[in-house]
């Protein structure tokens, strides 16, 4: 976290506005904090949080068809209340693999549909879609959707100076891209499940995360059957 911070401070002190997609083009300088939601919500309210902290405001794309979280159930619901809680905005992260095969029409249709649930958790209306995992395809094709951004498309993807840190590595170094100064507008894609308090490395990280499942289904049954401990014992869990 200490890291992504002192990169928000290198953004104000180069004099980048930060700001959200829908105002972004109004400004000739300027930055976008972009957060992909793969994994975990919990990681995402607490980088929510941070920036909030710093008083920026960052967009948060949420999966509805993972396997490692629930946004609509009352654990998801409370970390989606958390980053709107700091003024972030919500957008829509799309597994485009899902929909292999279909026509434009079709896939608008998917992105409006998986939309329209992301709007009725987050009880406000939705207007930007990320791809997971896009496709060359998707991302030549300038992909574009009614009433909404998509964020890979020409003006977001092409037009802007894209960084992205996937899988703990930052493709460009983040901080020479904003130092140089060669760059007006910057779209900044991180994911919050690679950051912590303290140092971690991708092994670490993934190892932690998928260990920590047995303590998540342990408390959730312990939620939701009465006497667990005449069943299960926590120190059961590894």
């Amino acid at each position: 976290y200490d890291a992504y911070c002192a990169l928000i401070d290198l953004l104000k002190g180069r004099e980048y506005p930060i700001v959200g997609y829908k105002e972004a083009l109004d400004y000739h300088r300027c930055a976008i904090l972009r957060h992909d939601v793969d994994t975990s919500l919990e990681k995402a309210a607490e980088m929510a949080e941070i920036e909030a902290d710093k008083g920026v405001k960052a967009t948060y794309f949420i999966l509805l068809t993972t396997d490692f979280y629930n946004a609509a159930s009352a654990r998801g619901q409370k970390a989606v209340d958390r980053i709107l809680a700091g003024g972030h905005d919500v957008g829509l992260h799309l597994d485009e693999t899902l929909y292999k095969g279909l026509s434009q029409e079709q896939m608008i249709s998917a992105v409006m549909r998986e939309k329209n649930i992301l709007s009725d958790i987050c009880k406000q209306e939705i207007a930007t879609v990320s791809l997971h995992r896009p496709s060359v395809g998707m991302l030549n094709s300038d992909f574009q959707i009614p009433g909404m951004l998509n964020v890979y498309g020409n003006t977001f993807f092409r037009q802007f100076k894209y960084v992205s840190d996937s899988r703990r590595n930052w493709r460009e170094p983040v901080v020479d891209v904003v130092s140089s100064g060669d760059y007006e507008r910057l779209h900044i894609l991180t994911h919050p499940f690679w950051y912590h308090s303290q140092e971690k490395d991708l092994a670490d990280t993934v190892r932690d995360f998928v260990n920590c499942a047995n303590r998540e289904r342990y408390d959730s049954f312990r939620e939701n059957i009465t006497d667990l401990d005449s069943i299960m014992r926590e120190s059961e869990v590894r």
